[in-house]
């Protein structure tokens, strides 16, 4: 395999990354793709649950490469990383005291203001997304060639991959950053859904050492090439993965990314998500003539005919037990593998007043989605599985909970629920959608800024004990990096 190097990439480091990278792929596969690779990784931390906790920031410490194209006058200085630490925690206390006053503060030009049940703190929340638009900036960095970086798809089940990385690359973004030492976040342009498609096709293997060398060598590149991952060791930076194997990236180099922020959309919680540091990403199936679902609301919630409904194939072991148990049983819990000809799946989800969400292969379900868009209460059939923005929004106020092992009790439980309370859920999932709807461009509160936010949630926890040490950039990088130490500081909407 073939790959041709950037004018750019002269130095021995980088040379001697890219001969690594070639040798591995080669190894795994000798029909792939000729594009050049270059690799990457970000991100940290927690906001909103009620402790307290310190986590040791590790990484090796690197010099930044001779062919860098930042000199030492471009490398951030100590008094800007003070003065965006400063903004940060003026943003942590303003959103604090909004929350404990329970107020809204200066709310009179703003097209939209979080109110009622749904959110864990309407007031916090408000706040809170506020300081995101004053305050995170996302540098974006250059390094890498479609289609392994800065390429994602725009279609089917992985589409918000790559609808969340195009809108990151908007020079119209206004959360955009317009140089690296003005960023407050930094964002890894890697496309996992690529790189599964062009490296490991034909399939002939499942090995995720292949995945992983091309993000760790990405990684690697821009911790010489740059200051930035050093600093923090990686806390202030992020990459997002809608495949199932984007978790399996990190795997292999615990320590490397033991303070990246992974934003997932396979956000499982018995495996290796991390709630207080992962973001969960919504999974949308986005089809070839719109942005998302249709929406088919017109059957009122009092006249809808159909108990409980889910369609869809044996894809893993909970769908397997709900099929097993459900499919045919019972006219009221219409559970179908498949349906019958000429039948319109989204109308079918219209007439029912609760939507089965399982998981498929791995926790997530575009059902989610597509259940708010169709006015039906979801019901998350599943363990483990993080839902998307619950550091802000109460999934109990528009969503049902079974666990894997009471499926056969779902009619008893769903028929258990009030017609009064059902109603409430129901208006909860109206209020809720506005947050699950893709924009193109994207809009306040929407699928793509809510994510956003929950970055912004993690970033903004990170509160330096030793702020000395995490700023090194005009004396070079210490060997003491090992040594910084940051307090976390995970607060809370719920109250």
């Amino acid at each position: 395999m073939r790959f041709q190097m950037q004018a750019t990439l002269n130095t021995c480091a980088e040379i001697e990354l890219m001969a690594r990278s070639t040798k591995t792929i080669y190894s795994a596969t000798s029909t792939l793709i000729a594009n050049s690779l270059l690799y990457s990784s970000l991100f940290l931390i927690v906001l909103f649950s009620l402790i307290s906790i310190n986590s040791r920031i590790r990484s090796s410490p690197l010099s930044p490469s001779s062919s860098s194209p930042h000199t030492d006058k471009q490398v951030p200085t100590n008094e800007k990383l003070e003065r965006l630490e400063i903004g940060l925690a003026r943003a942590r206390a303003d959103i604090l005291a909004a929350g404990r006053k329970r107020r809204y503060v200066s709310y009179e030009n703003d097209t939209f203001i979080p109110r009622g049940s749904i959110y864990r703190n309407p007031y916090a929340f408000h706040q809170s997304y506020r300081e995101m638009e004053n305050k995170l900036r996302i540098w974006v960095y250059k390094e890498g060639e479609p289609p392994i970086f800065h390429s994602g798809p725009m279609k089917d089940i992985y589409s918000i991959e790559g609808h969340l990385l195009e809108h990151l690359h908007n020079r119209r973004n206004p959360l955009a950053a317009a140089a690296p030492e003005e960023a407050t976040a930094f964002y890894l342009p890697i496309g996992f859904t690529n790189i599964i498609h062009y490296l490991y096709t034909p399939r002939v293997h499942y090995n995720r050492r292949l995945l992983q060398n091309v993000v760790e060598d990405y990684v690697s590149l821009l911790a010489e090439k740059y200051p930035y991952w050093n600093r923090t060791g990686g806390a202030d930076h992020f990459f997002v993965g809608c495949h199932d194997w984007a978790p399996d990236a990190s795997a292999a180099n615990p320590d490397l990314f033991r303070n990246l922020i992974r934003v997932l959309c396979n956000a499982n919680a018995s495996e290796s998500f991390r709630p207080e540091r992962d973001v969960s990403l919504p999974e949308i199936n986005v089809p070839d003539d719109a942005l998302g679902p249709p929406d088919v609301t017109s059957t009122a919630a009092r006249n809808r005919s159909i108990l409980a409904f889910f369609a869809g194939g044996r894809h893993g072991y909970v769908r397997e037990k709900l099929l097993d148990y459900w499919k045919g049983r019972d006219p009221e819990v219409q559970v179908h593998e498949y349906l019958p000809g000429g039948v319109n799946y989204f109308e079918e989800m219209a007439r029912a007043k609760y939507c089965l969400c399982p998981s498929g292969w791995e926790v997530a379900s575009p059902r989610l989605v597509e259940s708010m868009h169709v006015g039906c209460v979801p019901v998350v059939v599943s363990d483990g599985y993080v839902l998307p923005f619950s550091d802000v929004l109460d999934w109990g106020r528009f969503s049902v909970h079974v666990p894997v092992g009471r499926i056969a009790e779902i009619k008893k439980i769903l028929e258990g629920i009030k017609e009064e309370e059902y109603l409430e859920l129901q208006r909860g999932v109206a209020a809720a959608k506005r947050h699950f709807l893709l924009h193109r461009p994207a809009r306040p509160y929407d699928l793509l800024h809510m994510v956003l936010h929950s970055v912004w949630l993690r970033r903004i926890n990170i509160s330096p004990l030793h702020r000395k040490q995490l700023i090194f950039a005009r004396e070079g990088f210490k060997n003491n990096l090992n040594k910084f130490v940051a307090q976390v500081k995970i607060y809370s909407f719920l109250n």
